[in-house]
């Protein structure tokens, strides 16, 4: 490992320093911190994981699972993340956590660089502490040290708050690197630095000569010398930008670099469509070009020269150079110690900056589009619901040769990879269209008396009355195996309890699955709900997809469900051995005892602790259909709030609805005027017909 670290160019803290500056930081660190620069030679003894990047620039990454494979980073710390509530001074524990993260990935092989901000906050605490000292020792000279007069702070200047500040705040980063065995260097920069050809190449040769090294750079505005801010060939163009601030220095850098990723901490979440105080103010995940008409920037932050928008500028200035952009909070307690190793590994943080935008809506859209369409789905009226549901059944009939059609083709394209029993579950017929007809036809009628129907009525009080009555759910998400006749049956539940509906099918079966929807959405339209069904763009990464357990699994074990016509026989001695095997090994979905003894039977079924529990029946009666349901959207094996085949009933909720004159609760007290008398009344029982 240690020689690989060497031929990948890392070499110990003593060989990495450039020469003009070894001997200068070998001594100011054995004068400051013996101890540590004792730990600092034996850099090379500490091992670490490093990780292949390779990676050629030029077009940055489309999703966030990409942003793994980046190799050159540039942090970008704002004004807000560095700086203490009062202005006055740094933020050291959240500075000491970003400098964690950033040493955690330079130590993996990333080459990371920091822009920063806090100069200025540091050079203000530094004055002001020696104004206030400087008048105070005046005025107990003339006054006396019991008569010292209120001292008023002037207004500090900021270039003197920088000039003051830039070496405090170097000399923090690095002894806060030094603790991870990292060298830093500092490196202040202009506009000039940049327009100047020479400068130009200068800056750039120093700064891969430092990455070279294993050194992180810290950059930063030169503030106690650059000229105020100018409003010309401000961020127009991929080889003009004008650095006004940290975030362009941090665009300008990131292009200038070639860099893979450019993470802009702030002190907000992300970017937002309005305003982020604001009450319907909505995080924005992913930022497309071309975005920004939709959305309403606000003020700047309470400290620092740019605010959101300056910073959407500079990302889609780098983006278009090539680079990948983050905007994300560096400030939140409970996600700053996080926030950078999170963004690297792809994790949903902040707004992400992508050049790629999908063809169709996203996924948090449909679900956005499910929602909006199920709220309005459950105000219809139950007749209307019915006759959505059967229009979807005389279509399932009527358009059979294109649904066969589009089976045929999952069918050839599943020849050969998938086994004999999931094809015959992927396979469609006339017959198997007619019998999901029949049951959509029986999920319309039982809908009649589905929402809005009234469970309990309680007086609570002389004119106070109480309903629990049921309610759609919401939006439900549901993940089918290859079975396409799946779709209609869960989309006419769905539609008879009000529901959104999210469908996910198997890859298998995608060409009956789109015909299937397709249909559905043309039976919801004739009401105008046909958002409320979307079949969503879900891709399994490795770990996701270990998680599935819808193909039939070849594991020997005695958890194994096989899927087909084979099974796992074992002996036990007792009808109470069998029960505990069963609660040890089984998945509490059903389970069946073949007996003719009664009272045998009867302990079986009044024991074993199953979803459904038979007695000389085929588990394949555990159906929504066979049970009378006329579909199902699944077998629930929870104990709340469904249990079983899933049908009408399972996708319905309650809400209590109080019907009172004024009352109040004061009323009630023991001094009060009315009593609790808490009858039951009787529930109203709803026309069907």
């Amino acid at each position: 490992m240690l020689s690989q670290v060497y031929r990948s160019g890392f070499q110990p803290f003593n060989q990495r320093l450039l020469p003009w500056a070894q001997s200068t930081a070998l001594s100011r660190y054995h004068r400051v911190q013996p101890s540590a620069i004792r730990h600092v030679r034996s850099w090379s003894t500490i091992p670490f994981i490093t990780v292949p990047l390779n990676r050629a620039h030029g077009k940055s990454f489309a999703h966030r699972s990409e942003l793994k494979h980046a190799k050159r980073i540039v942090v970008k710390l704002g004004s807000a993340v560095v700086t203490r509530g009062d202005e006055c001074g740094l933020a050291l524990g959240r500075l000491a956590s970003i400098v964690e993260q950033v040493s955690v990935l330079q130590n993996q092989g990333r080459e990371m660089m920091l822009v920063t901000s806090g100069a200025v906050a540091f050079g203000k605490q530094r004055l002001r502490h020696e104004i206030l000292l400087s008048q105070s020792v005046r005025q107990a000279l003339h006054s006396g040290q019991n008569h010292l007069k209120e001292m008023a702070i002037p207004v500090l200047e900021a270039r003197a708050c920088a000039a003051a500040g830039q070496s405090g705040l170097m000399a923090l980063y690095e002894a806060m690197f030094t603790q991870y065995s990292i060298c830093a260097a500092q490196i202040l920069v202009t506009n000039l630095d940049f327009h100047d050809e020479q400068k130009r190449r200068n800056l750039n040769g120093t700064l891969h000569e430092l990455l070279r090294m294993n050194i992180v750079p810290i950059v930063n505005t030169n503030d106690a010398v650059v000229p105020p801010a100018e409003p010309n060939s401000d961020l127009q163009g991929v080889n003009v930008i004008s650095v006004k601030d940290n975030d362009s220095l941090a665009a300008r850098l990131a292009v200038e670099m070639k860099t893979d990723l450019l993470i802009v901490l702030s002190d907000v979440e992300g970017l937002f469509d309005s305003p982020p105080g604001s009450d319907d103010a909505k995080l924005i995940d992913i930022f497309y070009p071309g975005d920004q008409q939709s959305v309403t920037f606000g003020t700047k932050s309470r400290v620092g020269m740019g605010g959101m928008e300056a910073k959407v500028k500079a990302a889609l200035w780098a983006l278009q150079g090539g680079t990948s952009v983050v905007i994300a909070n560096g400030t939140h307690a409970k996600v700053s110690g996080h926030v950078i190793t999170d963004i690297v590994e792809g994790k949903k943080v902040g707004t992400f900056f992508s050049e790629v935008k999908p063809a169709g809506p996203t996924v948090e859209q449909q679900a956005e589009m499910a929602r909006s369409g199920g709220r309005m789905l459950a105000t219809l009226e139950p007749e209307q619901r019915a006759e959505i549901i059967h229009h979807l059944a005389d279509l399932l009939t009527d358009q059979r040769d294109e649904i066969l059609s589009a089976n045929k083709k999952d069918l050839e394209e599943a020849e050969g990879r998938l086994a004999a029993p999931l094809l015959k579950r992927l396979s469609l017929s006339t017959s198997k269209l007619n019998s999901l007809a029949i049951g959509l036809r029986q999920i319309a009628a039982s809908s009649q008396d589905s929402v809005g129907r009234v469970l309990r009525r309680t007086r609570v009080a002389k004119d106070l009355e109480l309903e629990q009555v049921t309610v759609p759910i919401g939006v439900l998400l549901v993940i089918f195996e290859s079975r396409p006749d799946c779709l209609p049956q869960v989309a006419a539940l769905a539609i008879a309890s009000g529901n959104g509906l999210l469908l996910k099918g198997g890859k298998e079966a995608a060409h009956s699955n789109r015909i299937l929807h397709l249909l559905t959405q043309e039976a919801l339209s004739i009401h105008g709900v046909k958002e409320a069904v979307q079949l969503v763009k879900i891709h399994a990464g490795p770990r996701f997809a270990s998680y599935l357990t819808f193909s039939p699994s070849e594991v020997k074990s005695l958890r194994t469900e096989y899927g087909d016509l084979e099974l796992c026989i074992e002996v036990v001695d007792s009808v109470q051995e069998a029960i505990d095997h069963i609660h040890k090994y089984g998945s509490s979905h059903t389970d069946v005892i073949v007996t003719e003894n009664e009272q045998t039977a009867e302990f079986f079924l009044q024991h074993v602790d199953s979803a459904c529990v038979f007695w000389n029946a085929s588990t394949r009666f555990s159906d929504g259909y066979r049970f009378g349901l006329g579909a199902e959207v699944g077998i629930s094996t929870s104990r709340i709030h469904a249990r079983g085949p899933v049908g009408l009933e399972g996708l319905l909720t309650t809400k209590w609805l109080l019907r009172g004159q004024d009352h109040v609760v004061s009323d009630f007290s023991e001094h009060g005027s009315l009593k609790y008398l808490h009858e039951n009344l009787p529930v109203p029982q709803r026309n069907t017909n």
